[in-house]
C-alpha cells in the first residue's frame, strides 16, 4: 500500500463529525505508532467533541502493525485505555473483506486525488496535501508529522499479553473484542 511506504498509518476517521486524523511517521509502521496515532486522534479532536465518553469503537483491518494477531497492539492499547480510562471496542474487519471499510471510501480517494501529479518531495509536503483535504460532504481531515522513532519487531511475552485485560465477544473473538482500563484516574 502506498500509504505505508511514505510511512502515514491508517487514519482514524470520526463518522459521524466527518472528522479525520492522519500521522505522517518517520519510521517503521508499528503497533505503537498505530496506537499513538490514535491517542494523538483523541487528544486533538477526539475528546474534545465527546469529553464524556467512556469507550472508543476502533475498526480495524486484519493484517499490519494493528492485526489481531499482532500482540504489542493489544498491549499498546491496553496502555491507551489505562491512560485515559476508556474501554477500547476493537472490531476487525475479517480478511479479505478490508475494501469495505469507511476510511477506503471516504478518505483515500479525496487524499489520492489531492496529490496527484505533485512530487512528494518531503514529509513536509506530505502533511501538507493530506491536511488541506476536505469535501462538499463536509469530510475535513487534520495532519502532523509524528518525529518519534519506532523499533521495529519488538516481541511481547506470554506473561505481558496476561496482563491485557481483554474480553473477546461470542461472535469471533479473535476480531472482536474490549479491552478494559485496568485503572480509574482519567488523563488530565
Amino acid at each position: 500500500m502506498l500509504y505505508r511506504r511514505h510511512g502515514v498509518h491508517p487514519p482514524v476517521l470520526n463518522v459521524t463529525s466527518c472528522g479525520s486524523w492522519v500521522s505522517v511517521g518517520i519510521d517503521h509502521d508499528t503497533a505503537e505508532f498505530a496506537v499513538q496515532s490514535i491517542r494523538r486522534w483523541w487528544l486533538e479532536m477526539g475528546r474534545p467533541l465527546y469529553p464524556k465518553a467512556r469507550r472508543l469503537l476502533i475498526t480495524a483491518d486484519c493484517g499490519g502493525s494493528n492485526g489481531y494477531r499482532v500482540r504489542l497492539w493489544r498491549v499498546q492499547l491496553q496502555h491507551l485505555a489505562d491512560e485515559f480510562a476508556l474501554t477500547v471496542q476493537v472490531c476487525h474487519f475479517p480478511p479479505g473483506t478490508s475494501k469495505w471499510n469507511k476510511i477506503e471510501h471516504r478518505m483515500f480517494c479525496h487524499i489520492t486525488n489531492n496529490w496527484r501529479g505533485r512530487p512528494l518531495l518531503s514529509r513536509q509536503i506530505v502533511v501538507n496535501l493530506i491536511g488541506s483535504v476536505s469535501t462538499a460532504q463536509g469530510l475535513r481531515v487534520r495532519a502532523e508529522i509524528d518525529e518519534k522513532t519506532y523499533d521495529a519487531g519488538i516481541k511481547v511475552t506470554d506473561e505481558e499479553l496476561a496482563t491485557v485485560s481483554i474480553e473477546r465477544d461470542e461472535f469471533h473473538g479473535e476480531w472482536n473484542y474490549r479491552i478494559r482500563t485496568r485503572q480509574t484516574r482519567r488523563h488530565a
